[in-house]
């Protein structure tokens, strides 16, 4: 079984991946800056936070991607479509 067929089994849609993508650019801008101010081990180890947590993103999105291409051909997700699917350019059932 798939994780993307798992993942959707579990509830988790496109929107929560995309979320998640978004979430780990703001928590990346705040581990930097917190790490600006809370240590003093300078600009270095504060961008090394901030690109570790940056790096999520991309797999997030890719999630997001996966999740929104099995909610279009699942039968079974007619319910619980991706609000990105139902725009006027998307594909529809």
């Amino acid at each position: 079984m798939t994780i993307v067929r798992k993942l959707h089994e579990a509830g988790i849609t496109s929107e929560h991946a995309y979320a998640a993508a978004f979430g780990s650019i703001g928590l990346s801008l705040l581990s930097w800056i917190a790490s600006m101010k809370a240590e003093q081990a300078g600009v270095e180890r504060a961008d090394r936070w901030g690109i570790f947590v940056g790096e999520w993103a991309p797999t997030f999105f890719g999630l997001g991607l996966a999740l929104a291409g099995y909610e279009r051909e699942a039968p079974a997700a007619k319910g619980s479509r991706s609000a990105w699917l139902d725009h006027p350019g998307g594909k529809t059932a």
